[in-house]
This record gives structure tokens, sequence and C-alpha cells, in this order.
């Protein structure tokens, strides 16, 4: 029998891919977003709401067996905006949860919550070391689940690496046109970093598979990314040789380019934010073998796999019309490049 499952932050990348996979599994699937969607697979429903609503959200509740709460603000938010949503967000929807007796919680996290981690491969058991108002907020978001926890709900907190797959902009959509205008691409130092990605077919497999987990499997915490992975100037020529352009991954001395990125960092003209500049120094990667022994899961693509699927969407995306340049609300949207965008001259 099919469960009845609200979907939080249904508009987005993670959200709508769950929506679907839900709905072709047979299961009755409500969306929320403060977005609407004006096509939801058949089988789904779409409920327009900001999940700081609890009123709303007890509604969209009605009848529920279950939750998987994607909804978050990304990191390019204001500081305040991201509290806002990704803490008293959380806190509005597992009360309302709660209070409608929902028998199981899928709370989306991040390996954000490790900050700048120097154990490699990291542990679930590794302390939260939040460095910055996001990786804070996904910390603050689990207390909050381990809260509920407390009060009897069983919460399953899973902590992806980041995902990768059609639909993926951000800030990978820079790649994909440097790549695309036969330009090199950069990396800080000699990216010979290894740093774990996570294609987004695997990360709706270990949604799905903590939902039909039994409840002490599923009270739990789970490392989630890609078991093979090399590094990240493996993974980006990987992209500039399927753009067939003969063009190459180009090291930059770290420190003076790690100095430049800050200093339009700090002034708003770039895109890229401080945790990701230092997570581009050193190997970042996770434990998943609590996952694959738990949870049964194996994850099937590799960082390239991810990487170039995203690419070949993208490519399509391209051909057609294209989505237009956001401003990093959601991963769905591309960033704009900034002054990032006038160093192309020199690539």
């Amino acid at each position: 029998m099919g469960l009845n499952v609200l979907v939080t932050g249904a508009a987005g990348m993670l959200g709508s891919h769950l929506v679907a996979r839900l709905a072709a599994d047979g299961h009755r699937v409500t969306g929320l977003d403060v977005r609407d969607d004006p096509a939801p697979p058949p089988g789904s429903r779409h409920v327009v709401a900001d999940i700081r609503d609890g009123a709303a959200i007890g509604r969209a509740l009605d009848g529920a067996d279950a939750l998987v709460h994607c909804a978050a603000a990304l990191p390019s938010y204001p500081a305040d905006q991201i509290r806002s949503v990704t803490v008293e967000g959380t806190r509005t929807v597992l009360g309302a949860a709660h209070r409608a007796g929902v028998a199981r919680v899928v709370h989306i996290s991040s390996t954000a919550v490790y900050g700048l981690p120097k154990q490699v491969p990291t542990p679930e058991e590794h302390p939260r070391e939040p460095v910055d108002p996001y990786s804070r907020a996904k910390a603050e978001a689990e207390e909050i689940c381990e809260e509920f926890r407390s009060r009897g709900m069983c919460v399953s907190v899973l902590r992806p690496k980041t995902f990768l797959g059609p639909g993926r902009m951000g800030l990978f959509s820079m790649l994909f046109e440097w790549a695309e205008e036969r330009r090199n691409f950069p990396v800080l130092g000699r990216g010979d970093v290894r740093i774990q990605m996570f294609g987004m077919d695997d990360l709706v497999d270990a949604v799905m598979l903590a939902l039909h987990a039994d409840q002490e499997t599923a009270n739990d915490v789970y490392n989630l990314g890609a078991a093979r992975f090399g590094t990240l100037r493996e993974d980006f020529q990987a992209v500039l040789d399927a753009a067939g352009h003969g063009k190459r991954v180009v090291p930059l001395p770290a420190a003076p380019a790690l100095a430049a990125l800050r200093t339009l960092e700090r002034a708003r003209l770039s895109p890229v934010y401080g945790r990701l500049l230092f997570k581009l120094l050193d190997d970042s990667y996770v434990d998943i073998s609590r996952a694959r022994e738990r949870l049964g899961f194996s994850p099937a693509q590799s960082n390239q796999d991810a990487i170039l699927r995203t690419y070949e969407w993208w490519r399509t995306q391209r051909r057609g019309s294209g989505p237009a340049p956001g401003a990093g609300r959601t991963s769905r949207d591309p960033w704009r490049q900034g002054a990032l965008g006038l160093a192309k001259v020199f690539f």
C-alpha cells in the first residue's frame, strides 16, 4: 500500500525529482513550496505555502504518513534569511508534523555541518563545527530534529555531499559555460584534492530507503555521497573533454587566487563564498559505510557520471530557450558570475 507523503521544497531540484519518483512509485504525494509548480507529476498535487506558516503546513499534512523536508535557504541568501528559513522553518515543519502524528520524517541536511573537517573520510560521529551562516543553520536544524526525536518522532537525518543531476545549475553553470565557449578552466592550486559529489538519482534512492526502513534503522544520521570519485582536476577535465575543444584545466597559485576571490566575495562581486573556497584546497569526502550497511545504500554514479550527466542536460537546455541567469536563489538557477565572468578572457 502506498504512502501519503508531503515533500517540502518541492519546486527545487531535489524536491521536484523526489515528487516525481514518489508519484511514479504509486504513492500519494503533496509537494509544497513558496513557488508554484504549474505542471505537477500525475498522481501528485502542489501547494504554494511558506514552511514558516504553521497553519498552512498543518493543512498540507492532513492525512500524511510521512514528511520529507527538503526546503532550505542556500548559502547565497542573506544570513538572517538563511536562519529564518532553515532553522525556524524546520522547527515549524517538524512541530506541525508532530501535532499531526506523522509517523516518519526524513530531513535533508548537509555535510556542511562538519565545517572544514581535517578528518577524511569524515564519519557521522565527527563533531558539528559550522563555519558560516549556512552551515550553522544546517547544524541548528539537526538539533531541532534531535529535539523532536526525544519526543518520540522517527526522524532520519541525511547528510548528502553536493548533488548533481538534470536541473542543477548554480556554480556548475559557470564550468559548463566556459567549456562550451572553448575556454580553459582554472582550479586553485594543482586541483589534486579529492572532492566527493553525489548523483541526484542516488540521493532520491537514499530518501526512498529511509522512508521504507524499519524505525530503528531510519531513526539515525547518514552520510551520503558517491563511492567512486577522483580529483577535482579529473572531474573538471572530464567536462572539458566532453565539450570537445581540446581545452585544459589550468592550475592557479592558491594563495594569491584565494586572496583575490576573498576580496571579490567581500565586495559582493563574486558568487563564490568563503567555505567553498577553502573546501577546494583540501580533500573533502565522507564515510558512507553506515548508509551502506544499515540502509542498504549502494550509489551507482561516480562523480564523473553525475557531472557529465548534468552537463549533457545543460547542453540540451542551452540549445533551447534555456533558463535566464538567476541570483543563486535556488540550485536550479544559473548564478551570475559577477567579476569572475570578466576573467574568461584570460582562459
